[in-house]
């Protein structure tokens, strides 16, 4: 009976940090989402960065009270994805040094915890996870694609030397996000189906306004030179 009531409370806790993470993770997404509409272009700005290193951290922890592979292999390497864009952007340093100290330290902290296992989640209990072999292939794929996003982006970013989502970025989102749609439907997990249905929206619309914004014919820019300080 106590066992039970364990299992019951940790899936509790489980389903209020992954919606506490959607909920982040939606919110970044609005922000990028308004600034876009406004400027009528695809803009990204650098709290959508600092919103999903925190999401992607409880995104995490809910992937080990999960017990979930294809959650908590994505996560890691988004989470360091996340870190490296801030620092592109130049961001990194500003922050506090403490939160910089708890973002390298919290993870591995979490992750020794995990292999050394407890009573909450451990890496044994997640080997021995049931999780029908077709659905875990389709959680992966759909993972994968939607990590390949960053990557990349983050390759995109490095040689331009400058955080950026280009159109291929968008269109990678949105297959990505219908494959874990479609995962989370057969795994009954509203956590991640709430976080990529609103998702599936916002890659949609922004592929659309990147298309606009390239068919703009290109403006040649005046010959009389700009003012000072600028």
């Amino acid at each position: 009976m106590l066992k039970i009531q364990t299992l019951l409370t940790t899936a509790n806790v489980a389903l209020v940090i992954g919606l506490v993470s959607q909920l982040l993770f939606s919110s970044r997404i609005v922000l990028q989402w308004i600034q876009s509409e406004r400027a009528k272009r695809v803009l990204v700005p650098t709290l959508f960065w600092q919103i999903s290193l925190v999401s992607s951290f409880l995104m995490l922890v809910y992937g080990l009270l999960r017990h979930d592979p294809v959650i908590l292999g994505a996560q890691l390497i988004s989470y360091a994805i996340y870190v490296r864009n801030l620092q592109l952007l130049g961001e990194w340093d500003k922050l506090n040094v403490w939160f910089r100290s708890a973002a390298y330290v919290l993870p591995v902290a979490l992750m020794s915890w995990f292999v050394a296992g407890n009573r909450h989640f451990s890496l044994r209990a997640m080997l021995g996870t049931e999780i029908p072999g077709g659905l875990l292939v389709l959680g992966t794929v759909g993972q994968a694609i939607f990590l390949l996003r960053f990557v990349y982006q983050w390759i995109y970013s490095e040689r331009r030397g400058e955080s950026s989502l280009p159109l291929s970025f968008w269109v990678i989102s949105l297959v990505g996000s219908l494959l874990i749609l479609a995962y989370a439907v057969l795994r009954r997990d509203l956590v991640l189906f709430i976080g990529n249905i609103f998702g599936a929206v916002v890659y949609a619309r922004n592929i659309v306004l990147l298309r606009r914004q390239e068919s703009v014919p290109f403006s040649v820019p005046s010959e009389t030179p700009p003012p000072l300080g600028h």
